[in-house]
Protein backbone atom coordinates (compact mmCIF):
# COMPACT_ATOMS: atom_id res chain seq x y z
CA UNK A 1 0.00 0.00 0.00
CA UNK A 2 2.29 2.89 0.87
CA UNK A 3 4.72 2.88 -1.78
CA UNK A 4 7.99 4.91 -0.90
CA UNK A 5 8.99 7.85 -2.91
CA UNK A 6 11.21 7.70 -5.44
CA UNK A 7 14.48 9.91 -5.42
CA UNK A 8 13.36 12.34 -8.17
CA UNK A 9 10.02 12.85 -6.75
CA UNK A 10 11.78 13.59 -3.48
CA UNK A 11 13.80 16.05 -4.84
CA UNK A 12 10.95 17.82 -6.74
CA UNK A 13 9.10 17.92 -3.40
CA UNK A 14 12.42 19.23 -1.69
CA UNK A 15 12.54 21.74 -4.63
CA UNK A 16 8.94 23.02 -4.30
CA UNK A 17 9.32 23.66 -0.90
CA UNK A 18 12.73 25.96 -1.38
CA UNK A 19 11.12 27.71 -3.40
CA UNK A 20 7.32 28.15 -1.55
CA UNK A 21 9.73 29.35 1.62
CA UNK A 22 11.46 31.85 -0.72
CA UNK A 23 8.08 33.41 -1.91
CA UNK A 24 7.39 33.69 1.60
CA UNK A 25 10.44 34.84 3.07
CA UNK A 26 9.98 38.01 0.48
CA UNK A 27 6.72 38.08 1.68
CA UNK A 28 7.76 38.18 4.88
CA UNK A 29 10.29 41.04 4.02
CA UNK A 30 7.42 43.25 2.36
CA UNK A 31 5.29 42.94 5.62
CA UNK A 32 8.31 43.95 7.56
CA UNK A 33 8.68 46.93 5.07
CA UNK A 34 5.20 48.12 5.30
CA UNK A 35 4.91 47.74 9.23
CA UNK A 36 8.44 49.80 9.49
CA UNK A 37 6.57 52.25 7.03
CA UNK A 38 3.71 52.32 9.21
CA UNK A 39 5.73 53.14 12.20
CA UNK A 40 6.99 55.96 10.75
CA UNK A 41 4.32 57.16 9.36
CA UNK A 42 2.40 56.99 12.89
CA UNK A 43 5.39 58.64 14.42
CA UNK A 44 4.97 61.70 11.62
CA UNK A 45 1.10 62.20 12.07
CA UNK A 46 1.68 62.19 16.12
CA UNK A 47 4.47 65.52 15.47
CA UNK A 48 2.03 66.66 13.19
CA UNK A 49 -0.95 66.50 15.88
CA UNK A 50 1.68 68.24 17.99
CA UNK A 51 2.41 70.99 15.98
CA UNK A 52 -1.08 71.42 14.71
CA UNK A 53 -2.07 71.64 18.61
CA UNK A 54 0.91 74.25 19.61
CA UNK A 55 -0.23 76.34 16.44
CA UNK A 56 -3.75 76.55 17.52
CA UNK A 57 -3.09 77.62 21.13
CA UNK A 58 -0.21 80.61 19.43
CA UNK A 59 -3.12 81.06 17.38
CA UNK A 60 -5.85 81.46 20.16
CA UNK A 61 -3.03 83.96 22.38
CA UNK A 62 -2.66 85.65 19.30
CA UNK A 63 -5.92 86.45 19.12
CA UNK A 64 -6.48 87.62 22.53
CA UNK A 65 -3.43 89.90 21.97
CA UNK A 66 -4.92 91.35 18.36
CA UNK A 67 -8.14 92.33 20.54
CA UNK A 68 -6.83 94.17 23.11
CA UNK A 69 -5.14 95.56 20.66
CA UNK A 70 -7.93 96.47 18.75
CA UNK A 71 -10.08 97.44 22.08
CA UNK A 72 -6.87 99.77 23.02
CA UNK A 73 -7.38 101.51 19.08
CA UNK A 74 -11.08 102.06 20.05
CA UNK A 75 -10.59 103.65 23.77
CA UNK A 76 -8.27 105.80 22.12
CA UNK A 77 -10.70 106.77 19.33
CA UNK A 78 -13.87 107.03 22.22
CA UNK A 79 -11.41 109.29 24.22
CA UNK A 80 -10.50 111.79 21.58
CA UNK A 81 -13.98 112.03 20.31
CA UNK A 82 -15.01 112.89 24.30
CA UNK A 83 -12.50 115.26 23.92
CA UNK A 84 -13.65 116.88 21.47
CA UNK A 85 -17.06 117.09 22.09
CA UNK A 86 -16.04 118.60 25.74
CA UNK A 87 -13.85 121.47 23.59
CA UNK A 88 -17.04 121.96 21.33
CA UNK A 89 -20.04 122.17 24.19
CA UNK A 90 -17.07 124.47 26.33
CA UNK A 91 -17.22 126.81 23.00
CA UNK A 92 -21.11 127.16 22.98
CA UNK A 93 -21.21 127.37 26.64
CA UNK A 94 -19.22 129.91 26.60
CA UNK A 95 -20.36 131.70 23.46
CA UNK A 96 -24.07 131.63 24.91
CA UNK A 97 -22.60 133.19 28.35
CA UNK A 98 -20.67 135.65 26.15
CA UNK A 99 -24.46 136.38 24.43
CA UNK A 100 -26.25 136.71 27.75
CA UNK A 101 -23.10 139.01 29.26
CA UNK A 102 -22.12 136.89 32.04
Amino acid sequence: MDTPITRAEHEEFRRRLEEENRRQDKRIGLLEENTKQIGALTISVEKLALSIESMVKEQESQGERLQVLEGRDGEKWRAAASHVLTVILGIVIGYIFKLIGM
